[in-house]
């Protein structure tokens, strides 16, 4: 049962770290809008999601990951602008801003099932 628990306590971490640096990508995106032949960038939740999904899901062979291990992917990726820009910059300062505010929310949002998830536990181990 407690390993259960730290797994279950381990995914949100891993949740939290991604999404903490998915902001500071953003961040630095937003901190370069003016910075000549700066190439945007993203964090690809969903390639990170595939690298770390191994990790909580047992494999009922060797070679069901290996695929996976051959080639392992950070999940940055360069974002392509909507507009061009002259000085070859890529951000574009309100596509930044509106993904920032909804990786912020989705940051809170794994805060607040964290926290449910904890208070529940609290709750089984006093017996209300």
């Amino acid at each position: 049962m407690l390993d259960r628990i730290s797994q279950d306590l381990q995914f949100f971490q891993q949740s939290l770290g991604v999404r903490a640096q998915r902001q500071e990508v953003l961040s630095a995106n937003i901190a370069n809008a003016d910075t000549p032949n700066y190439k945007a960038e993203e964090l690809d939740f969903k390639a990170m999601l595939k690298e770390t999904q191994r990790e909580f899901i047992a494999a009922t062979h060797e070679k069901h990951f290996a695929a996976l291990e051959e080639q392992p992917d950070n999940g940055m990726r360069y974002r392509v602008p909507f507009n061009s820009s002259f000085d070859g910059n890529t951000v574009e300062i309100n596509v930044e801003q509106a993904n920032f505010g909804k990786a912020a929310a989705d940051y809170q949002t794994t805060l607040n099932f964290l926290e449910n998830r904890i208070s529940g536990l609290r709750k089984a181990i006093k017996g209300e």
